[in-house]
């Protein structure tokens, strides 16, 4: 029996065909970041279980959390990896998005790992905290990503624009290191867990440090919004980056269409949940998941009804 004959003998045995079984698709982010290897962890426990359940799992790469949002909106995407913040901009409308207004079908399932807003910088460019970009060559994010909307905000708060800096450059998360490298920019900014390749790459390769991101208006930011927390980024993970630096961040977060069939989001959310322990192997940024945190933190928009019936079934949520 060939192997697509030894499928069907599968799926026939567990009460599927092949034909029936349903694929989900996952908007990440760049293979850089850890967007994508979530994604692509996420569908391995799919795609390890379909016998079980029918469905299959495919993770695209992606301009990040914005696009994301976008492309579950209009239905070419299933789920989407994003920050929640965006997550919440999209909820209560926003210009950044192809339809400004709010997006009343949005639906979270869960929460992921926290990314801290990450300020890398080249060492002989006198950067040593985020007021000190001003007059710089700045790597401000690819339009579409959950960086570029989070420094937008970052800017917004400061009281910057384009015009602050000698450069404003909008490179995706995969060629910013090599640019920062390259002196054709002396900082970037990533929303993004650690470790993290990218962040690792300009570390080794050409000794870039991690600046500090506080100050009263980060404060400000912070205590205004619910989805945003001070954070830490710990000293030692990349070289020549012995301290702990202080700024803020957000959580990642999976977002669905409440058009969205909900027996296929309780198998995507049933999959992740009892196969919590081998996705968190997975990737150092998810070692310290907990699934009550998975539930709560970084979700503005309401539950999608398959993920709330499998917390409700498993008495993770209160009627």
């Amino acid at each position: 029996m060939n192997i697509r004959g030894l499928l069907a003998a599968v799926f026939l045995l567990n009460g599927f065909s092949l034909a029936a079984a349903a694929e989900v698709s996952i908007g990440t982010g760049s293979q850089a970041g850890v967007y994508y290897q979530a994604g692509r962890s996420i569908c391995r426990l799919i795609n390890n279980t379909t016998a079980q359940h029918g469905v299959s799992c495919v993770a695209h790469l992606s301009n990040g959390s914005v696009s994301n949002l976008n492309d579950v909106r209009s239905g070419e995407l299933d789920l989407g990896i994003v920050q929640s913040d965006t997550q919440y901009y999209a909820e209560k409308g926003s210009r950044i998005f192809n339809d400004p207004s709010p997006d009343q079908e949005l639906r979270a399932l869960f929460s992921l790992h926290s990314e801290p807003f990450t300020l890398v910088v080249r060492q002989d460019a006198r950067i040593n905290r985020l007021q000190d970009l001003v007059g710089k060559r700045v790597n401000l994010g690819n339009p579409g990503s959950g960086q570029r909307a989070t420094m937008e905000v970052v800017m917004e708060a400061m009281g910057w624009n384009k015009r602050t800096f000698s450069l404003a450059n909008e490179l995706p998360a995969w060629q910013q290191s090599m640019a920062l490298c390259h002196d054709r920019v002396q900082a970037m900014v990533y929303t993004v867990g650690h470790p993290n390749q990218s962040v690792a790459k300009a570390a080794s390769l050409c000794g870039a440090k991690i600046a500090e991101v506080s100050g009263p208006e980060i404060d400000r930011l912070v205590n205004d919004h619910s989805f945003y927390v001070h954070a830490i980024i710990p000293g030692g993970l990349y070289p020549a980056n012995p301290d702990p630096v202080k700024t803020f961040g957000v959580n990642a977060t999976v977002v669905a269409s409440s058009k969205l069939d909900p027996d296929l989001v309780y198998t995507v959310v049933k999959t992740l949940f009892e196969n919590l322990d081998t996705f968190k192997a997975m990737h150092p940024a998810f070692a310290t998941l907990e699934k009550s945190k998975m539930i709560e933190e970084g979700l503005s928009a309401p539950l999608h009804e398959g993920a709330r019936r499998y917390y409700l079934e498993q008495g993770l949520i209160a009627k």
